[in-house]
């Protein structure tokens, strides 16, 4: 059916194959500079219709420029890219028509309705909104957006947001769809209908370029591209991939409280490439051609039961990538020991706050004790960013009282400030003072003066690797360095409790693994850090998990208790998401049978 709208089938897309079987993109030798930056060298690859492929790669590996220079929004320096037969650039104004693509921040205009969306993005596509709404019904039903066409598209959640700049892209029915990292932020519920629509999508023939950085995801593409520094790394289904490390993956099964000691003990060892927290476990994964012999003997050492597991794709991505940052963690060094007699550093009891007749929080209480990392977990819209804002002292509540650090927040909200770091959602930096400027002013907020506040801000530039961005304003630097120049300001004046609201959201893999050094080298010095993330696996790493839906505290306890109460005999071993996903399923159950 191509472009013609006149016709709607099953589905917001007919089968899109290429004639002979061709590919829906082909790439050759393609290179992009950006001043002294190489963001692509020579790229050769082909991507298929009816196929999903996964673009994945660390920060500054090409994979924007790549998708850029495929909708037609770039020109290459150097070779070429057709879409389903389209130069990117002899055809541009075709590739705008055969081509959807969906950018990592997607054009929605916030104070617009769903529908008015959706009619702006049909009079940009050359299409007339009022002779399609048919076309409007189906998307809509496809996205599950009906219920909420008079929603204004500020007030979606990250998930409806992502649903509805899908239905956008979709809006002329592409051939090729080009998704630049769709799940970044969107909570595990919401990706798995993502991903249900666009599986749906290729059963119908389309081609779909899905960048991720979540590797899950990329493992359950039909076949990926690994850019690392602009050039291909990788090229082909996932399995091959991980084929690769058969043998080389090991977990220490029931660390328990040792296992953060137990993982900086492992990377030191020479010949561990990357490892990770894994519930009450240790996951570790050795170079190529390592003796297992040193793993082996740390495990008896501890007396700890060395198990060898099936690799994943994650796995494979980090050693490809040389691995891991590493076990030590610099900033944890220069933290003094926490010093409290107190067992509880965070409590609430009965936390609520009420916007009008939105209760955004209900009846929340727990108790975070000292040194613990806590996990805070939900999908969006479940409360968890205001309950943060109330114990970091942001919000007054409506109800109920809280205490970080010994400091009734009711009372003394300065005073629990000052023994508090927190690191926002939404990057909190000042975009008109440069990396500089905010250093300096996040010291002396925090009252460091004098030689104390040159002495730290040295520290943090040079943990961080800082220098080169010292002059730059905070939106010039890659995602990375924000998000590290973002946790530099928030332990500027060393607290004893730090709050990281999804301080790792779309930043690749081996920059995640140095956040989470970092905070594990905290959490040993006795700093208690409080955490929500979209990421399951770094649910993993934390010592108890409580997890929020409709504004109520729906469970509380440790990664592998949650994972244990989702077990089935359909499922016998479930990840943290499959829990997640039965703890939510389950309370809709129990609301729908109430009703």
């Amino acid at each position: 059916m191509g472009n013609d709208v006149s016709g709607v089938a099953a589905r917001p897309i007919a089968a899109s194959q290429g004639p002979g079987g061709e590919p829906a993109v082909v790439i050759s030798g393609l290179s992009k500079r950006f001043g002294s930056v190489q963001a692509l060298r020579g790229l050769d690859a082909s991507i298929h219709y009816g196929r999903l492929t996964g673009l994945v790669g660390p920060d500054g590996a090409g994979k924007t420029t790549l998708m850029r220079i495929l909708t037609g929004l770039l020109a290459p320096d150097a070779g070429s890219a057709t879409l389903a037969g389209h130069d990117v650039v002899r055809d541009n104004d075709a590739i705008h028509v055969i081509s959807g693509y969906m950018p990592q921040r997607f054009g929605l205009y916030e104070d617009l309705t769903v529908m008015e969306n959706m009619r702006l993005y049909a009079h940009l596509r050359g299409l007339d909104p009022d002779n399609n709404a048919k076309l409007f019904d189906e998307l809509l039903e496809f996205t599950r957006l009906a219920p909420f066409t008079k929603r204004l598209a500020g007030k979606l959640s990250g998930g409806m947001k992502q649903k509805l700049g899908l239905a956008c892209a979709l809006m002329a029915r592409p051939r090729v769809l080009l998704l630049d990292e769709p799940g970044v932020g969107v909570d595990p519920v919401s990706r798995q209908d993502l991903w249900r629509m666009v599986q749906a999508l290729t059963d119908d023939g389309m081609a779909v370029v899905w960048s991720t950085a979540y590797l899950d995801e990329a493992e359950r593409c039909d076949s990926v591209l690994l850019l690392n520094e602009g050039t291909l790394a990788f090229d082909g289904p996932p399995g091959d991939l991980t084929g690769r490390l058969v043998g080389r993956s090991y977990r220490l099964e029931d660390v328990g409280e040792q296992r953060r000691e137990v993982l900086a003990q492992a990377l030191d060892l020479p010949g561990v490439g990357d490892g990770v927290i894994q519930g009450a476990g240790v996951r570790v994964v050795l170079r190529q051609g390592a003796d297992p012999a040193p793993l082996r003997a740390l495990a008896e050492a501890q007396d700890i039961r060395p198990a060898e597991v099936p690799a994943r794709f994650e796995d494979a991505f980090i050693d490809l990538l040389g691995g891991g940052p590493g076990g030590t963690s610099l900033l944890a060094q220069r933290m003094p020991a926490v010093e409290s007699d107190a067992e509880s550093a965070v409590s609430c009891k009965h936390l609520t706050k009420r916007f009008g007749e939105f209760t955004a929080t209900d009846d929340v209480s727990f108790e975070v004790r000292k040194g613990e990392i806590f996990g805070l977990l939900g999908p969006n819209g479940a409360g968890k960013s205001t309950t943060f804002k109330m114990l970091c002292g942001l919000l007054k509540p409506t109800h109920g009282e809280a205490h970080v650090a010994g400091v009734d927040l009711r009372r003394a909200t300065g005073n629990a400030k000052a023994k508090l770091g927190y690191m926002a959602q939404k990057f909190s930096l000042y975009g008109l003072l440069s990396v500089r400027q905010n250093l300096e002013f996040s010291a002396g907020v925090y009252g460091l003066d004098g030689a104390a506040r040159r002495e730290r801000i040295d520290e943090m530039v040079s943990i961080f690797g800082l220098s080169p961005w010292l002059d730059a304003a905070p939106e010039a630097l890659p995602l990375g360095f924000r998000q590290r120049l973002a946790l530099a300001c928030a332990l500027m004046h060393k607290p004893p409790v730090l709050f990281l609201d999804e301080p790792t959201s779309g930043v690749d893999p081996i920059t995640r693994r140095e956040f989470w050094t970092h905070i594990n080298g905290l959490a040993r010095k006795g700093v208690t850090v409080m955490v929500t993330t979209h990421f399951m696996d770094e649910a993993e790493y934390c010592d108890r998990v409580a997890l929020l839906y409709r504004s109520r505290l729906i469970a509380l306890d440790t990664p592998d208790a949650l994972k244990r109460r989702a077990a089935s005999d359909a499922r016998p071993d479930p990840t943290m998401e499959d829990a997640f996903i039965g703890l939510v399923e389950a309370v809709d159950r129990q609301l729908a049978e109430a009703a």
